[in-house]
């Protein structure tokens, strides 16, 4: 349904910080992992976060090179990070860049950037 994608990404935000409701890794991942199977780029990037500071690197940048594809930005710095640590390889790397820039190019178009430009104004 509409916006639960959104909500379920708000959700383990809110339970990360205890904000409105009281701390819970539990519910934290629950919504966290509802938001990322629903597709939302920023909770797959913020899952691949979890990973990595779990320990779990190659489910990190699993999940980073997943976000980067769906254009997820800052999921391209951590990845970055990770490659100059050795835990991505440079195909994998230019692979993701790609991908990323494929996505970005694919959310353009002159009325998207007609009204950006309008909002700026």
């Amino acid at each position: 349904e509409l916006g639960h994608v959104e909500a379920h990404y708000k959700l383990a935000i809110m339970y990360y910080n205890g904000h409105g409701v009281e701390k819970g890794r539990g519910k934290e991942m629950y919504h966290l992992e509802e938001a990322t199977i629903s597709g939302h780029p920023t909770a797959r990037c913020y899952l691949g976060c979890v990973e990595w500071n779990d320990d779990n690197t190659d489910r990190a940048v699993k999940h980073w090179i997943i976000a980067a594809t769906q254009g997820e930005d800052d999921s391209i710095k951590f990845l970055l990070n990770a490659f100059k640590k050795g835990m991505v390889c440079k195909e994998d790397l230019a692979a993701a860049l790609r991908a990323h820039q494929a996505a970005l190019d694919a959310t353009k178009s002159p009325q998207r950037e007609a009204a950006d430009r309008k909002m700026r104004s």
